[in-house]
């Protein structure tokens, strides 16, 4: 098993590719602390894990990413239970904000930012802490987005907070060579969540299968494979890289607003902000006509 012995925190573990990555990781030998803000999808994914025979390799703990409290907590479980500390998965995301910039809050631009790109911040200082404390190296994960390689892959916020992750990503990387911590992003494409596609899973099937080249939708277990390649000494060569997961999506170019034109932000007809599968409602307003 290629993480055995491994021990490992994945940041929005109990859904979509974060579930997806656990049950990868632990099915490869590692430990996993599964962290999430939504405690009961985050007991779904403990139970999924015992039930398969793993209920010893894993825990979980309730995690808001952008509080450093809840983020030292959770690293310090996986060296508390586990006794060190080599993987993390900073991959806890949420829509966030929606709707034309000249609508957007204040209010909307910070929840958004906290989640996708200071919960980033947070994860990658306490885990270069305790891996350079260690002394034996590691691998921090870094869920960016191909919303953040382009003006049109997604919402202005989340798209700024996704370029924001693949900058950090390259900046830690720099930073934390000499120490043997690789630091590494994924990008994916349109991946079928629960947090993309909401409860119309098998709906969106053939949406999201020909919004690229590739003809097959992808899901969570494409990104728990990039995920679980950075995480072994097969990529011990490979840092500041940002990984693009999507199908052939950005060869093609994205033009989301002409192939999805309802997603266009200058067309919008609601402002808010959505929380994924964090268990909290959304707060979604409709502008006037």
């Amino acid at each position: 098993m290629r993480l055995e012995g491994k021990s490992a925190v994945i940041t929005g573990g109990a859904s979509g590719m974060g579930r997806s990555t656990v049950l990868r990781f632990v099915r490869e030998g590692a430990r996993v602390v599964i962290a999430d803000f939504n405690e009961a999808t985050g007991h779904e994914v403990l139970n999924e894990c015992q039930n398969d025979g793993y209920g010893d390799q894993v825990r979980f703990i309730k995690t808001d990413v952008a509080s450093e409290g809840d983020i030292e907590a959770m690293l310090g479980l996986a060296v508390q239970e586990f006794g060190k500390l080599d993987i993390l998965f900073n991959n806890a995301g949420v829509g966030g904000a929606i709707g034309p910039m000249t609508e957007t809050t204040v209010e909307a631009w910070d929840y958004t930012m906290d989640v996708l790109a200071k919960g980033v911040f947070l994860g990658m200082k306490h885990a270069a802490r305790i891996m350079q404390d260690q002394g034996s190296g590691g691998s921090i994960i870094n869920t960016a987005s191909i919303a953040g390689l382009s003006g049109d892959g997604g919402p202005m916020v989340y798209s700024a907070a996704k370029a924001a992750v693949i900058s950090l990503t390259k900046s830690a990387a720099v930073e934390l060579a000499r120490d043997h911590i690789r630091v590494n992003a994924i990008c994916p494409g349109f991946i079928l969540t629960p947090l993309a596609a909401g409860d119309r899973i098998e709906e969106s099937q053939d949406r999201f299968a020909q919004s690229q080249p590739w003809p097959e939708f992808g899901d969570g277990d494409h990104i728990a494979g990039a995920a679980l390649f950075l995480a072994t000494d097969d990529a011990r060569f490979v840092t500041g890289e940002s990984i693009v997961v999507d199908g052939g999506l950005t060869a093609a170019g994205p033009e989301l607003s002409k192939r999805f034109p309802r997603s266009s932000a200058r067309d919008s007809k609601v402002s808010g902000v959505t929380k994924g599968t964090t268990g909290e409602a959304p707060d979604i307003r409709r502008l006037e006509e």
